[in-house]
Parts: C-alpha cells; structure tokens; sequence
C-alpha cells in the first residue's frame, strides 16, 4: 500500500494563511498555472514521445501502435489504450508492483478526455474491416510528483498523440517495418481537448496545486474542454476527494474553466499540433 503524504500542521497553517491573502507559498495567485515546458522526441523508439514539466511535476508519455483484431462491437474501429506508470522515484506515495488507486484513477481520467472529445478518427485506423486494426498505446511516466499529475499527465497525452506519426505496415507480410511513415496520426484537430484541475482548500478554488497543497484540500475536480468557436467546451469531468462541490463552487471553477480557457488554449494547441 502506498504511504500517505504527510504534511506538518504549521505548514497548513502557513498555506492556509497565505490563501487568504489572496497568496501562495510560491508567489502565485490561486489561479496561476506554474511555468509550463515542453521538449519533444525523448524516445527514438516511439511513434512520438514527450516530456512535460509544469514546475517540478515532470511526466514522460509515448505512443507505440500494433496491428490487432477489432473488438467484435466496433469491427471497423482502431482501438485505444492508456496507461500510467507512478514509481517510487517520483514520489515517495507511490510503491512498486501493482498499479495502485491513483494510477489507475489517472488513466480514466487522461483516456476519458480523450476518447469522450473524439479528439482520435478511430475509423481511419482500420485496415480491413472484423479483421485488422490499429491499436494505439499511450504510456505515461510519472519522473517527479509536485502535485497537479492530472494536468500535467493529459497535456503530455495529447501532445504525444498530435505528434505521432503511423508506423509502416507491410500487409502481404503482415507486420511491421520498424520505419516511422510520414502520415500523422488519424485525429481531428478541432476536437482537441485538455484537462483542467481544481482544488478548494481553506475555502478557496486553486489551480495546478502543489503536492502540499493537494494534500489538505477538501476536494478535486478535473475538467477536460475544447473549443466551441471561441468558448470552452466541457467534454469530460472527474471529481476526486471526499469534500463536497457546492453549487456556489460550481459557478466558481466553471467561471475560472472559461477565463483560463482563453487564455491556455492557444498555447495548448500550438504544443500539441507543434509540427504543423
């Protein structure tokens, strides 16, 4: 079982306190993004790959892709997995073995907003219909946990998938080439959609909190939007934690959803489509 982050009575205090001056410990407001960064082709193995930083919370995500047979209800449909890889040396709440609760959590969530936004054309990853299709494999790697692993893991999955590029196939051979071709991914560029993640501690909605400051909220809720000609559209939503969203609250992270929105969605799109 993973060990539960531990956080002093002081420190809280200290958080808290600044939280009600408007603060954090850090310098921000309560909704201040931390400095996002972004450095591409990590792995020479991968269909396409990624690294993410949003201050010190750090993930890796790849895309790799097969050739399977289609799931009986979707015999024209490429298929989509995710999944989230939290080691020990990202955090000391995360154990070897098993995926525990978190991981599996952040891999609903992270595949949910993708899937829900219909941001992949699973159709145009089918070869030959009931009997060949594309798998697309999305692998996430938590390197360092700061807080805030849901925005962080779901930029890096998207970026990784608008930046992949479709291995070549050799039908009469049926397998791989082990060459990257020069055609992208099947995806549709205006249904892009990522995730934005909100806390309530001490009475005040946060944005991309710490790992201290995750650890004393009361709740998290994450929403996953794209674009509606200019305004955000909610294509997924995940509540975590044992606090509950009042309707004032609601109004609240919808609002702060709407003012972010504008102003992230530009910079979100032209990372996740960097190569045009």
């Amino acid at each position: 079982m993973a060990s539960e982050y531990i956080i002093s009575s002081l420190q809280k205090e200290k958080i808290e306190e600044y939280l009600a001056s408007g603060k954090r410990l850090d310098g921000r407001g309560p909704a201040d993004y931390r400095d996002i960064e972004v450095e591409m082709n990590i792995s020479k193995n991968a269909e396409s790959s990624v690294r993410v930083k949003f201050g010190k919370t750090e993930v890796i995500a790849g895309v790799k892709m097969a050739v399977v047979a289609p799931y009986p209800d979707s015999p024209a449909a490429g298929t989509f997995m995710t999944t989230v890889e939290l080691h020990p040396m990202a955090s000391q709440q995360f154990e070897i073995g098993r995926p525990g609760i978190k991981s599996v959590e952040l891999s609903r969530v992270v595949d949910r907003g993708i899937r829900e936004s219909g941001f992949i054309d699973f159709e145009k990853l089918c070869i030959k219909e009931g009997e060949k299709v594309w798998q697309v494999f999305l692998d996430i790697f938590a390197i360092n946990d700061d807080g805030n692993m849901m925005d962080v893991a779901g930029l890096a999955g998207i970026i990784a998938l608008g930046n992949a590029k479709m291995p070549e196939y050799d039908e009469k051979e049926d397998k791989l080439t082990g060459v990257l071709s020069k055609e992208s991914l099947p995806i549709d560029k205006d249904a892009l959609s990522f995730n934005m993640t909100f806390h309530k501690i001490s009475g005040v909605i946060v944005a991309d909190v710490s790992e201290e400051e995750e650890a004393i909220s009361d709740y998290r809720l994450s929403i996953a939007v794209g674009d509606n000609n200019g305004e955000a559209r909610i294509t997924a939503m995940q509540k975590g934690k044992s606090g509950v969203i009042s309707s004032e609250d609601m109004e609240k992270i919808l609002k702060l959803v709407e003012n972010k929105f504008k102003k992230m969605f530009p910079k979100i799109r032209k990372y996740v489509f960097i190569n045009g």
